[in-house]
């Protein structure tokens, strides 16, 4: 945990805005403002390498609400562990779940620097919950578990938020590793959202993009296929849709059918 004020000069000093970092490109594709020169044209130079881009940063963060209203709303969770938050926009976790009931409990978890100056400044809690922010990394579950219960009553059903984030992690029994571990905290009657990208949709552009990432000419990210994000649910109970592209999850309306696929796949799913 940090205790830095927003513009504490040792903070801002470690933000390094000379290379793209992946919460502040996908801040510019979601028209945000937190974003600097290097990002920018590394977006556009991933717009180009796979036109749509946005369609899936923007249908990842409406994901992102209609999970969080399901499980604020039908289910009841008041609390939400939310790992790789990003920067923040309009609808996050906090708001969506204080919307439903303002005694809910969120706390995000993030180790862009950026990501925290902004934390601190915009993430304001309902006085009847709780919001509050780690600075630290997915692959370091122990600081996250043990910072995350001084807000977070772990011994109640918890929501585990990681979207867009394990990808980051590139092999695969580590990444199951460390989201078992974080799962093996939480109760009975807790969730897992997920969601990651995915190269399935448009395989060729994907796969264009992996080159570029292996030359180091973009950030570094694993793609994994809807069967490998489906292996995090193991021994989890999905919610009906099951394993589905980001923009068909529980859709709100579909009078006029269901939205495109995009190359981003998620589930939600309840631990017995």
């Amino acid at each position: 945990m940090t205790d830095h004020s927003p513009l504490d000069p040792a903070l801002l000093s470690r933000i390094d805005t000379s290379k793209p970092h992946q919460a502040r490109v996908w801040n510019f594709w979601l028209g945000g403002k937190d974003n600097y020169p290097a990002d920018r044209q590394l977006a556009e130079k991933l717009r180009d390498i796979y036109p749509g881009m946005e369609d899936i940063a923007r249908h990842s963060r409406v994901f992102l609400g209609r999970a969080v209203r399901y499980l604020a709303g039908t289910v009841g969770i008041r609390q939400f562990l939310d790992i790789g938050t990003g920067l923040p926009t309009v609808d996050h976790t906090h708001e969506v779940a204080q919307r439903v009931d303002p005694t809910s409990r969120v706390v995000y978890v993030d180790n862009d620097p950026l990501v925290l100056v902004h934390a601190q400044a915009l993430l304001t809690s309902d006085p009847r919950g709780a919001c509050d922010y780690i600075e630290a990394d997915v692959r370091d579950p122990g600081t996250i578990l043990e910072y995350a219960s001084r807000t977070l009553d772990l011994s109640r059903p918890t929501a585990l938020m990681l979207l867009g984030v394990m990808g980051t992690v590139f092999d695969d029994d580590e990444a199951y590793r460390l989201v078992g571990h974080l799962l093996g905290a939480l109760p009975p009657g807790s969730y897992l959202v997920f969601e990651d990208g995915t190269n399935v949709v448009k395989p060729d552009a994907a796969a264009e993009a992996e080159r570029l990432r292996d030359k180091g000419e973009v950030y570094d990210y694993r793609l994994r296929t809807p069967e490998e994000i489906a292996r995090f649910f193991d021994g989890l109970e999905l919610v009906e849709p099951g394993i589905v592209s980001v923009s068909r999850w529980k859709v709100e309306s579909d009078v006029f059918g269901l939205p495109p696929e995009v190359d981003a796949f998620c589930g939600v799913a309840r631990k017995p």
